[in-house]
């Protein structure tokens, strides 16, 4: 039996369409890694050599703009894939949250994988169609949204896809910083501390041990986040 039929995440990943003869093939080509928290996993600019399916922790997307600013564009979790890239390098940089786990795959091999197995390539295509949405998504978020409007969207966001990987809407977890979740509103550090302070006193939030986000009426946070 391959190893990748254990996998916690095997129908959360790309690698839920194949079956058992096609997952020793896929993981003949996989390297398991793990990273440390702040540990680099790709940088913007260098050749993308590999892709990576994320099999544990959460790692942040970011591109740093000519003025030395950092723009989180996004955040990744078990399940998803990472390193797609249109052109013959990286065009962001990812690094791990907290502890990550990977399994890593050349990216030519895989791609000679894609053609043997078309539907494997259907998911990764779907794969690919989910990042643009979400990056439509951002693009709204940044520049139509008030800084309250945004943090409750962003709690909301996470509690979906909590529940999309088969957890529980709340309490929602939160292994990044408010810096990086400042990074990825496009506000200040400050704002968020407040926003976060205004929505717990307002009991929109309870903040419970280890930093979870417990949110005890999500209607009514659609309604804050809808801008109502």
């Amino acid at each position: 039996m391959s190893p990748c039929a254990a996998c916690s995440v095997r129908d959360l990943s790309i690698c839920g369409v194949l079956d058992e003869t096609e997952l020793q093939k896929m993981a003949a080509i996989a390297y398991n890694m793990r990273f440390s928290a702040q540990d680099p996993i790709i940088d913007e600019g260098e050749p993308a050599e590999f892709l990576f399916n994320i099999t544990g922790g959460t790692v942040r997307l970011y591109k740093l703009l000519p003025d030395g600013r950092r723009q989180i564009t996004g955040f990744l979790s078990s399940g998803d894939f990472l390193g797609i890239a249109l052109n013959e390098s990286y065009a962001y940089s990812a690094e791990a949250v907290d502890p990550v786990m990977v399994c890593r795959f050349p990216r030519r091999k895989l791609e000679s994988l894609l053609d043997e197995f078309p539907h494997l390539e259907k998911r990764l295509l779907g794969l690919a169609s989910n990042e643009l949405a979400q990056a439509q998504d951002q693009m709204v978020l940044l520049g139509r949204k008030t800084a309250k409007e945004k943090v409750v969207s962003f709690l909301l966001a996470l509690s979906r896809r909590q529940e999309v990987n088969g957890g529980a809407l709340t309490p929602v977890a939160l292994p990044m910083s408010r810096s990086d979740i400042a990074d990825y509103l496009g506000l200040t550090t400050e704002t968020v501390s407040r926003t976060f302070s205004s929505l717990k006193r307002d009991q929109s939030i309870r903040i419970e041990e280890g930093g979870n986000i417990a949110l005890p009426d999500i209607e009514a946070l659609e309604t804050i986040a809808e801008g109502f």
